[in-house]
């Protein structure tokens, strides 16, 4: 008799961060996410989470704002001077509206003041999951546009400038003393290594490059 297969363990639903240097917070949280299926790991203080954390995504970072030693607001600078673009929910037992206005502008989702309703921590953890999502997508779109436009030769890069600010083949071929067939070779190859089908996803492509910084910074691998 064959024996049957453990079912398969539900997926996470993402990586949530806990930082807060109340224990009671702490366990009562951590319980209660891992129990709705999501992978936490706590701290009890922003210095515990910036030297013994790792960046991982899908997640979000759930802060506490007055702690000994650095405070939420101190965190959420450092995050930032890392380049670590977890987002963040805030909870807090008190708070001055400056400090509020302070996170927000400095990119919080939300600003929970304890004790909070569950079903609002619940609905901000989501739209922070989500947001950090849409950041992981983009990420790995910008990885394979600037690979596949590293996967071109040196000839092919030069082509696919001219092509893109607007050259004919006639006038590429002219430029570089060759056959329009060469052009046209050439072309094709750009196109098909970028990915795109026409001019215009060329150019699209090519201009979001052009904006962005090289290297690429560090980026957190994606939760298992």
């Amino acid at each position: 008799m064959k024996a049957q297969a453990n079912p398969a363990l539900p997926e996470a639903k993402g990586h949530i961060y806990l930082v807060d240097d109340d224990p009671a917070v702490r366990v009562s949280l951590l319980r209660m996410l891992q129990y709705l299926n999501y992978t936490v790991q706590a701290y009890h203080s922003p210095e515990d989470f910036l030297q013994n954390s790792l960046p991982i995504a899908p997640a979000v970072l759930l802060l506490d704002m007055r702690m000994p030693g650095m405070s939420g607001l101190d965190l959420q600078r450092a995050m930032q001077q890392l380049g670590r673009t977890t987002p963040i929910v805030f909870i807090s037992g008190e708070s001055q509206t400056p400090e509020v206005i302070h996170a927000f502008k400095a990119g919080a989702i939300d600003f929970l003041i304890k004790p909070f309703n569950m079903d609002d921590l619940l609905q901000a953890i989501h739209r922070a999951m989500a947001h950090d999502r849409e950041q992981l997508k983009s990420y790995r779109s910008t990885i394979d546009a600037r690979l596949c436009y590293q996967s071109l030769t040196p000839r092919e890069r030069e082509i696919c400038q001219l092509v893109v600010k607007g050259l004919m083949n006639k006038e590429i071929a002219e430029q570089f003393e060759c056959s329009l067939k060469t052009v046209k070779v050439h072309r094709a190859r750009v196109m098909e290594k970028m990915g795109v089908v026409s001019l215009l996803e060329l150019a699209e492509a090519i201009r979001e490059l052009d904006t962005l910084a090289w290297p690429i910074p560090a980026r957190p691998t994606p939760a298992p």
